[in-house]
């Protein structure tokens, strides 16, 4: 059983979270909220979120799961103005979710759970620097990056944490102190990321107040940020990039 209500934006944003990684995901639904794991076909990147119930005007649910096309839901709930509330009920005679939306109701076909990709494990790590900065300043400093390379290096010198990019002939380098970040743990880190997971990844991260970077040497970063006012949770896990000599 599952039936909610709640506002477009929340729901569109959890949606775009898990939709920068992968276009199929399989949801996890408790009595307390609901849940995704799913990690990228290449292996590079993996999203764990969590949402509770609290996220909704209206939340019934027991342990289940629904398989859904991603892009798809997302076309359809940009139909939905931003202040409206959108309802959503399983079907489980027809196996179909039904979404209404300002008059509108569609009913949309599920996937078969056990046909999309198996949730990943996800790995315990114990990175020795994490840096809080707005979403914004790290959107920014993504798209100045793109405009020199396909690739962006994140890391600690002293006290700063800075993010550099390197093409053929050009050079992007930002350097933010610990002032100008909302806080800062230093450690010995310095990796090297793609691009395009990261611009994927600050489309959601980029409107957080706050999103936390976790990073090591030459090892996976951590981002993490709410969504949801505060209800939900996004984890990105991205790995490294090998640079070469």
């Amino acid at each position: 059983m599952f039936k909610a209500i709640i506002e477009s934006e929340k729901l569109k944003e959890t949606i775009e979270a898990v939709s920068s990684i992968v276009d199929e995901a399989k949801i996890n639904l408790a009595p307390d909220g609901m849940s995704v794991k799913a990690v990228d076909p290449a292996n590079v990147a993996m999203i764990t979120l969590n949402l509770k119930s609290a996220a909704f005007e209206e939340f019934t649910a027991t342990e289940g799961e629904l398989g859904v096309d991603l892009n798809r839901l997302n076309d359809i709930l940009g139909m939905a103005e931003k202040a409206e509330t959108v309802e959503i009920e399983l079907d489980e005679e027809s196996h179909k979710l039904v979404i209404g939306m300002s008059g509108l109701t569609y009913k949309i076909s599920l996937l078969d759970p056990a046909s999309i990709r198996k949730e990943p494990k996800v790995p315990q790590l114990e990175l020795p620097a994490r840096i809080v900065l707005s979403g914004n300043d790290l959107k920014r400093a993504v798209k100045a990056a793109e405009k020199v390379s396909d690739h962006m290096g994140m890391g600690i010198d002293g006290e700063i944490f800075y993010l550099e990019a390197e093409g053929d002939s050009d050079r992007m380098r930002l350097d933010m102190t610990r002032d100008q970040l909302i806080s800062l743990e230093p450690g010995d880190a310095r990796s090297l990321f793609s691009l395009d997971y990261l611009s994927d990844m600050v489309k959601s991260a980029g409107k957080a107040n706050e999103v936390t970077i976790e990073l090591g040497k030459d090892f996976p970063t951590m981002i993490k940020f709410q969504i949801a006012g505060g209800n939900g949770e996004v984890n990105y896990l991205l790995a490294p990039r090998i640079e070469s000599d």
